[in-house]
């Protein structure tokens, strides 16, 4: 089989896409009272677009995935990437608050099976040696969408409407998709199985292990960033007013840990690297209350911190998955089961905060449920310690040759 050549503006290009992406998952949520307004809904209604979105994205992908063909890994990417950015150019035309949801369905799903193939994609790109770099430039354009893009999209939208954000979504999509079309090389073609052989990744018990302590850890990790205003406006815990400064360190220690975190992929073998992140992320969440006691200025490191291993974590994660199931050639859809175990994780969390909200316990509860979350999965994770599966070691010894 011959190595591939590293191939840094294809990967950036993919980044791009993903920056785009990383703004479609979460822009909306902030559209919500300008498209209340708009179409005359109730916002328990047009937060329904949050969940279309997020439901196609996390349940639609896998199967999309799955049912791409193994020779069509190039068209695959790109079809995924112009259906994003078909559906987000109809939602900025949509007229009707129906037509807005179903096309926000659409771009979840575009979202979804794009990031997938997009991560799949920049790991074929690169030698065995630059692979976690890669996955983490991805990643970091994601989140960088987030961070970055997504406030810059709603002062846009405060000025000239709530399309205004999904057009610039859609200009950055388009962008991308120019760029890949011309400069994309071939992908290798994945082998051939069937469907049934494609479920099979479920019996996988080091597969499982991997999904497991991402569902765990986007439970801790973005369930608490659902209640971080509650916890830092209650006058124990710094009494703060506006938490939109906290936000941003979160969201800023997220790119860095996202990018940063690619040489170290490359060098330290994985389950190692996951078990140290979920230690430090149970670690910061345990402190956040103890030291917001003190000051609610100090809480800002604790929460760059969880930031960091928080976006991180999705890096080692997304390697060993493609190291796991590369020989069977459903790498893919292991990505893409694990965005899947993101969206669930965040929305277990979410529940799960309000529970403990209604059950009227102190705010410190939150960080801590979260934190015990985060090791719970730090004691799952030494499960993989124990596990090399034979593709992965196969890897390892083909990147020191």
């Amino acid at each position: 089989m011959s190595t591939p050549s590293t191939n840094p503006l294809s990967i950036y290009l993919i980044a791009l896409g993903a920056f785009a992406l990383g703004m479609a998952s979460y822009v909306t949520a902030g559209l919500i009272p300008l498209i209340e307004e708009a179409f005359t809904v109730s916002v328990a209604v047009a937060a329904q677009l949050v969940t279309a979105f997020t439901l196609a994205y996390g349940l639609g992908s896998p199967i999309f995935v799955a049912l791409t063909p193994p020779d069509r890994q190039r068209s695959g990417l790109l079809a995924a990437l112009a259906l994003f950015v078909i559906a987000n150019a109809a939602s900025a035309l949509s007229t009707d608050f129906n037509a807005l949801l179903a096309w926000r369905a659409v771009a979840g799903i575009g979202a979804g099976v794009y990031l997938a193939m997009g991560i799949g994609a920049s790991a074929a790109l690169s030698t065995a040696e630059r692979r976690g770099k890669s996955i983490a430039i991805i990643m970091g354009g994601m989140a960088s969408g987030v961070v970055l893009g997504v406030p810059l999209s709603l002062m846009i939208a405060d000025h000239m409407g709530w399309q205004a954000a999904l057009w610039l979504v859609t200009l950055l999509g388009l962008l991308a998709f120019v760029g890949l079309l011309l400069l994309l090389p071939a992908l290798p073609a994945a082998p051939a199985s069937s469907l049934r052989e494609k479920l099979a990744i479920l019996a996988d018990g080091h597969v499982v292990t991997i999904l497991l302590v991402s569902l765990l850890a986007a439970i801790a990790s973005l369930g608490m960033y659902t209640f971080i205003a509650p916890l830092l406006r209650d006058p124990e815990f710094g009494g703060v007013r506006s938490v939109t400064p906290f936000l941003w360190a979160w969201g800023i220690g997220g790119v860095l840990g996202s990018f940063l975190i690619g040489p170290v992929v490359d060098r330290v073998r994985g389950p190692v690297l996951v078990l140290a992140i979920m230690l430090i992320l149970g670690v910061s969440l345990f402190l956040l209350p103890m030291v917001a006691t003190f000051s609610a200025w100090l809480a800002m490191l604790p929460i760059v911190l969880w930031g960091a291993v928080g976006w991180a974590l999705q890096v080692p994660q997304n390697n060993e998955l493609i190291l796991a199931r590369q020989a069977q050639g459903d790498g893919n859809l292991a990505i893409a089961l694990n965005e899947s175990a993101l969206y669930l994780g965040s929305a277990i969390g979410a529940a799960a905060g309000g529970f403990v909200l209604l059950l009227q316990l102190p705010t410190w509860s939150l960080a801590a449920s979260a934190g015990a979350v985060a090791l719970a999965g730090a004691l799952l994770q030494t499960l993989n310690l124990r596990r090399q599966p034979d593709g992965a070691a196969a890897q390892r010894a083909e990147s020191h040759h």
